[in-house]
């Protein structure tokens, strides 16, 4: 039995609005979350270099968490979540871009700021995070910064 042209016709359609359905459902980006917390917890940490309220990086830092500071000492979480106050010296610590690479549950992140201290002088760290999803949440476990001349 040869089917009308008004059935195919209506086949193709359901197919194609069944197509842009799941396209309109499916991320554009499966890391787009992911991206967003990253991205959050660079700004967090950059601005609480300046206000102190460290509270929240503990959330963020894996507990074998091991940084590398620009002078070339390593520090661990313990260091990284010490409640300190506010800095003496500093005014400001921006992000200025940040860059994130996924690569299944490890993320690299690339990223720069630009601090400025209350004796008007101001400098740049370019930095790279590693951040690993460790039991369904993405936490950084290794920091590397390096100082460079403010742009």
């Amino acid at each position: 039995m040869q089917r009308p042209v008004s059935y195919l016709l209506s086949c193709v359609i359901l197919v194609a609005a069944a197509h842009v359905v799941s396209a309109e459902t499916s991320p554009a980006d499966p890391y787009a979350e992911a991206r967003a917390y990253i991205i959050a917890c660079s700004h967090d940490w950059a601005e609480t270099v300046v206000t102190g309220d460290r509270g929240k990086r503990k959330v963020y830092f894996a507990d074998d968490f091991v940084g590398t500071s620009t002078s070339g000492s390593r520090y661990d979480k313990a260091a990284i979540v010490k409640e300190t106050g506010p800095a003496k010296y500093l005014v400001s610590n921006t992000i200025n871009n940040i860059d994130i690479k996924f690569y299944g549950d490890t993320a690299i992140a690339f990223g720069d700021e630009t601090w400025r201290k209350k004796d008007g002088s101001s400098g740049r760290y370019v930095w790279t995070d590693v951040w690993v999803k460790i039991e369904g949440e993405w936490k950084i476990v290794a920091a590397q910064d390096v100082s460079v001349a403010a742009e």
